[in-house]
């Protein structure tokens, strides 16, 4: 599948002043760019997974930018996902798959794009990665933070760079990050809504600083707020919902303010037509479908059975559908490491 990827020795001409939107006349497919710097064990950067999340493209942009009269400090490698995505601006095209989750672990390891990831992952390991950053941006309101695949200290350091909540994750399968893990420090960078230049600048700064590392002891893991991701929650396909009571799920309009908020036992997340039997399924980190776990019902309405916190609620249905209605965390202790 060799001619799904683009390698290039040097940035593609017209890289660093292209939008997201008509990156595709840079790059016509996902491409694979390999920068010299003064270390030559590269950072592996990834960006455009999700068409619609353009913080990190436009947070390289500015990076590349600012090194152009400069030797970089280490090798980078930059890999550009989901250029047709993106130039329509949606996380994904209806007829593709989701570019986070075909990597290695997947469970689609038979897809053409799953060779692709496969493939990257392979160079990559002969480049003897240093160090991997996966960017993406939240659809709801949610504040800056990172997510590892390992409970170590290089995992965390990395993390922790970027802020103080950091959230530890084992699903879905076929992520960047935890295809990476198996080779070096990895993260995922989740930055806010797309585009906004709060989000921008804070992965600007954050990628010179890891850059300029030699090793990853620069960070206290006392000072992190860590998450364990515990499940995923899913609107069954056969449910209508929305948020204008019209439909038979209909989610609370103020649902995104619950993001990274501990809420308690009897939280209202949604009203069901009555007698219609709807329902929210949960799947904990082995797939099982565990929503008895976390939701109970009572007449019309779906309410947490226990403390919870969750990440990522949205009211963008499009992604609801095509990804998930959100994630649920517990807090946890930090490790002794």
């Amino acid at each position: 599948m060799s001619d799904m990827l683009k390698q290039y020795s040097e940035l593609p001409f017209g890289f660093l002043n292209a939008t997201a939107e008509n990156l595709h006349r840079v790059l016509e497919k996902p491409a694979l760019i390999h920068l010299q710097g003064k270390e030559p064990e590269p950072l592996f950067i990834c960006t455009l997974l999700h068409g619609n999340e353009t913080t990190g493209f436009y947070a390289i942009q500015k990076l590349l930018h600012s090194y152009q009269k400069n030797e970089l400090p280490r090798s980078i490698s930059i890999f550009v996902g989901n250029v047709k995505a993106a130039q329509v601006g949606v996380r994904r095209l209806d007829q593709q798959v989701d570019y986070n989750r075909i990597w290695p672990g997947t469970h689609q390891p038979y897809l053409a794009e799953a060779h692709l990831m496969q493939r990257v992952t392979d160079i990559m390991q002969q480049k003897n990665v240093w160090a991997s950053i996966d960017i993406h941006n939240n659809t709801g309101k949610n504040p800056h933070y990172a997510c590892i695949n390992k409970l170590k200290h290089e995992f965390m350091s990395l993390g922790g760079m970027f802020g103080e909540t950091l959230v530890y994750f084992t699903t879905p399968k076929g992520v960047q990050s935890s295809a990476f893990a198996e080779l070096c420090p990895s993260v995922t960078l989740e930055c806010g809504l797309s585009g906004e230049a709060a989000g921008i600048d804070h992965v600007l700064s954050y990628l010179k600083n890891v850059l300029n590392l030699d090793n990853f002891n620069q960070c206290c893991s006392s000072h992190l707020n860590l998450f364990h991701t515990v499940a995923r929650v899913k609107i069954p396909e056969g449910y209508s919902f929305g948020f204008e009571d019209d439909a038979t799920i209909n989610l609370l309009t103020e649902i995104e303010d619950y993001n990274f908020c501990e809420l308690k036992p009897g939280t209202v997340l949604a009203r069901v037509e009555p007698e219609s039997s709807a329902y929210l399924q949960a799947f904990d980190e082995d797939e099982r479908e565990v929503g008895r776990e976390f939701f109970e019902y009572e007449s019309d309405k779906i309410i947490l059975k226990k403390s919870i916190m969750p990440a990522m609620l949205t009211m963008n249905t499009q992604v609801i559908r095509q990804d998930c209605l959100c994630y649920l965390m517990e807090r946890i202790a930090n490790p002794e490491l």
